[in-house]
């Protein structure tokens, strides 16, 4: 079971960038499909990306064209960078990892490790 912890997040204005991290320890990183997800006060928690272990990428409609996600398996690394960044980004947001399926999933249910999360404000 992989662990992962995040860094990256901040204030910014809106139209501004940011770029998340979310590294991984354990084996076998390359095997995981890995998905970033976000959680804003009072809401649930919402799907915004996620790249397959193939580097199939996949996004939520809210942030397409906007987000990229990307990994680099050499450093256990995913990253996902923010662009044009509006006030309803705002959230935690967090990555998690999956083993399950050849495609990576939007459903919270098919990953089984987290990390804890990292801010993300984005003032208007």
């Amino acid at each position: 079971q992989v662990q992962l912890v995040e860094s990256g997040g901040g204030l910014v204005q809106a139209g501004g960038s940011l770029t998340l991290s979310c590294k991984a320890s354990g084996r076998s990183f390359e095997n995981y499909h890995m998905g970033w997800f976000r959680q804003a006060p009072g809401k649930e928690r919402e799907f915004v990306a996620a790249i397959s272990r193939s580097d199939y990428t996949y996004y939520a409609n809210s942030v397409k064209g906007r987000f990229t996600i990307s990994r680099d398996n050499a450093e256990n690394t995913v990253f996902l960078q923010m662009n044009s960044l509006k006030p309803e980004d705002t959230a935690v947001y967090m990555c998690a990892a999956s083993l399950f399926g050849s495609t990576p999933s939007s459903s919270q249910s098919s990953y089984a490790a987290w990390g804890q999360g990292t801010q993300v404000t984005v003032s208007s």
